[in-house]
C-alpha cells in the first residue's frame, strides 16, 4: 500500500490544490451577488475534499479490474441515461439531472469515464496493430452511438459533443489507417459544410421547430456562432458581454470582488459556465495567463504518464481523459471570447458542480491508478 501511495504523481497534487484555491477563491466572488448560491465555495470545498480522497484512494485500485468490467459499467450508464430522460428533471433545458433534495447527479458526467474505459478495452485488444473497419471502428462507433443518442435528446448538445471528441482523440493515436483518418475528415468537414448550408437555408423552420420542442436556445447559439451579424440580441446577450468583461480586465485586472460586469448581472452562470469571466474581468490577462500554465502542466504530466505505459490500454485511457480536459477547457474559454459556440461545458475543476467535480478527481485518481500498477502490469506480462 505505501509503495503504491509512494508513486503518486505529486506535481498533479500540487496543481490541483492550486486549482482548488482558484476555484474557492473565484467562486466566493461569483456567488456574492446570488444569495441562493452563496455558500457554493464551501460546498466546493466539501466536494474537493471528496475528491482527493477518491483519487489518492484510487492509487490502491488496480485500473485493470475496472476494465474488466467495462460492459458492467456500460450497462449501468445506459441504464442512467434511459432512467434520466423519463424520470429526470429539467435544468437549463436540459432534462438531464436526478435530485436528492440538495444534491443533484448527471449521468452523462459519469458516462464519460465510462465511455473512455470501455473504448480503451476494445483498442486494447489489437495490442497496437491498425485498427480495422468492420472488426473495430464498427463496434466503436455503435458503442459510442447509444450513449451519444441518448445524452442528444435530454438535449444536452455540449456533453454529446464530448463524446464525440473523446472518441476521436483515442482513435487518432489508436494506430488508425490513413485512409480511415482522410475519409472520416472527409465526412466531418462535408457534414459540417451541409450542416451550415442546411442551417442558413432553413433557418427559420429550424427555429420554429426547436422552440415548439422547447429547445429555441439551441437555436440562438448555434446562429449566434454561424452569423453573429443577424443574431438577435437576446442570443448575442452572453457572448458579447463576456467578451466586454474580459476586455475589461486588462492586464491585471479590476481587482477581486470588483467585477462590474459580473456584479451587475450582466454575465449569465458566473459561477458555472461563464467562471473563466470572473477571472478574466478581476484579475485579467495575469491571472487567466497563471489558470492556462497549471492546465498546461496538468495536460503536460498526464502525457508524460501515458508515454511511460506498458499497458497500451492505459495509455488509450489516459489520452481519452486528456481529450476530455483538453476539449472542455479550449470550448469554455473559447465559447466565451468568441471562438467557439456557446454550450452549457463547465470549466474543469474551476466551475461549481459536484458531480463533474468527482468526475474529473475520479478521472485523475484513474491516471493515479495506471502509474502506479504499470510495474505490476510489466512483471505480469
Amino acid at each position: 500500500m505505501l509503495n503504491k501511495i509512494k508513486k503518486l504523481d505529486w506535481g498533479i497534487l500540487i496543481i490541483l490544490v492550486f486549482l482548488m484555491i482558484i476555484s474557492i477563491v473565484v467562486l466566493h466572488s461569483a456567488t456574492a451577488n446570488f444569495p441562493k448560491y452563496a455558500s457554493s465555495d464551501m460546498r466546493q470545498l466539501m466536494f474537493y475534499g471528496i475528491g482527493f480522497f477518491i483519487a489518492i484512494a484510487a492509487t490502491l485500485f488496480d485500473y485493470r479490474i475496472v476494465l474488466k468490467s467495462w460492459h458492467v459499467l456500460y450497462g449501468f450508464g445506459v441504464s442512467l441515461l434511459i432512467l434520466v430522460y423519463f424520470f429526470g428533471q429539467t435544468i437549463n433545458g436540459a432534462r438531464g439531472w436526478f435530485k436528492f433534495g440538495s444534491l443533484s447527479i448527471q449521468p452523462a458526467e459519469i458516462v464519460k469515464i465510462v465511455l473512455i474505459i470501455g473504448i480503451a478495452y476494445l483498442m486494447g485488444r489489437r495490442r497496437g496493430e491498425r485498427l480495422t473497419f468492420t472488426q473495430d471502428l464498427i463496434p466503436i462507433g455503435a458503442f459510442s452511438l447509444v450513449p451519444f443518442v441518448l445524452v442528444m435528446i435530454q438535449p444536452d448538445l455540449g456533453n454529446a459533443i464530448i463524446y464525440l471528441v473523446i472518441v476521436l482523440g483515442m482513435l487518432w493515436i489508436g494506430n488508425v489507417k490513413y485512409t480511415h483518418v482522410i475519409t472520416g475528415l472527409a465526412v466531418v468537414v462535408g457534414g459540417l459544410v451541409l450542416f451550415v448550408s442546411l442551417f442558413n437555408m432553413f433557418n427559420t423552420e429550424i427555429y420554429d421547430y426547436l422552440s415548439d420542442k422547447g429547445m429555441g436556445h439551441w437555436h440562438g447559439r448555434i446562429n449566434t456562432f454561424i452569423n453573429p451579424e443577424e443574431a438577435s440580441s437576446d442570443a448575442k446577450f452572453q457572448s458579447e458581454n463576456a467578451q466586454i468583461a474580459i476586455g475589461s480586465g486588462g492586464l491585471n485586472g479590476d481587482g477581486y470582488m470588483n467585477g462590474d460586469m459580473k456584479n451587475g448581472g450582466f454575465i449569465p452562470y458566473p459561477y458555472s459556465d461563464s467562471i473563466f469571466v470572473v477571472i478574466g474581468e478581476e484579475f485579467g490577462f495575469q491571472g487567466s495567463a497563471i489558470l492556462l500554465l497549471l492546465y498546461f502542466l496538468l495536460i503536460y504530466r498526464m502525457i508524460m504518464i501515458a508515454f511511460k505505459c506498458y499497458d497500451l490500454r492505459a495509455s488509450f485511457i489516459v489520452i481519452g481523459i486528456v481529450s476530455m480536459y483538453v476539449f472542455q477547457i479550449f470550448q469554455n474559454i473559447g465559447m466565451m471570447i468568441g471562438l467557439m459556440p456557446i454550450t452549457g461545458i463547465t470549466l474543469p475543476f474551476i466551475s461549481y458542480g459536484g458531480t463533474s467535480l468527482l468526475l474529473n478527481m475520479m478521472s485523475i485518481g484513474l491516471v493515479f491508478s495506471i502509474k502506479a500498477h504499470q510495474e505490476v502490469y510489466e512483471m505480469a506480462e
